[in-house]
């Protein structure tokens, strides 16, 4: 397996990851989602200031980024294989751990084109979405677990930031039980610190009892 080959997935996943969709999506509105808010691009600032369907939508479209650099990767198909010499050599298609290393390395090329998008000066989101997306397509039980973990924290308190920090803390947590992979263990608690991490003025905020909560329904004295 050529170096070639992961630089070219690395690559070509980063710029998967890197669109910055919630940036496109608020300036097909006229506005400029980093001056809004949080300024963070990610699906839950949009939701607040752009509304619910436009919210959901960046939402999916982080997630898909993740799932399909990874799955692009992963389900590489043997007829594809004459297409791409140089990423397979002629000698046939990879072996199941070469494509395990092609997916971990593709889903932290994505991950980091997400949070560090070279479109928008090296910053972007928080990579919750994304992440869940590339989970899917290596992990789906452990993500699924951290899934359920966002969602309890998020109907407790209705703090997106604390339901994402627990997905944070659950996901690599669900990997090193569900998996047997090491290397994906490893890699997965990196990119859980690195997700609390980018969560650091959340962090801030919670703690001084500032941080906002997702309202579904309007207050009693805006129906009045």
């Amino acid at each position: 397996m050529p170096i070639l080959a992961y630089i070219l997935t690395a690559l070509a996943a980063y710029l998967l990851g890197s669109i910055p969709t919630g940036y496109l999506v608020g300036r097909a509105k006229g506005v400029d989602i980093r001056s809004v808010g949080s300024g963070n691009i990610g699906a839950t600032n949009v939701f607040r200031f752009l509304g619910k369907p436009a919210g959901i939508f960046v939402l999916f479209m982080d997630a898909l980024k993740g799932f399909a650099a990874v799955a692009l990767v992963v389900n590489f198909h043997p007829e594809l294989h004459d297409a791409a010499p140089v990423m397979f050599g002629r000698d046939g298609q990879p072996d199941a751990s070469t494509r395990e290393w092609l997916g971990i390395v593709a889903g932290i090329a994505a991950i980091l084109g997400h949070n560090y998008t070279c479109w928008l000066r090296f910053k972007g989101g928080k990579g919750i979405a994304t992440s869940a997306g590339v989970y899917l397509a290596l992990a789906p039980v452990a993500v699924g677990l951290a899934l359920a973990a966002w969602i309890l924290l998020f109907v407790i308190t209705r703090y997106v930031s604390l339901a994402s920090i627990a997905a944070a803390v659950a996901l690599p947590t669900a990997v090193w039980f569900t998996e047997e992979s090491i290397a994906l263990g490893l890699v997965t608690t990196g990119l859980g610190l690195m997700a609390i991490y980018k969560h650091k003025s959340n962090i801030q905020r919670l703690l001084a009892g500032t941080e906002s909560r997702i309202h579904f329904k309007k207050k009693k004295e805006e129906l009045r």
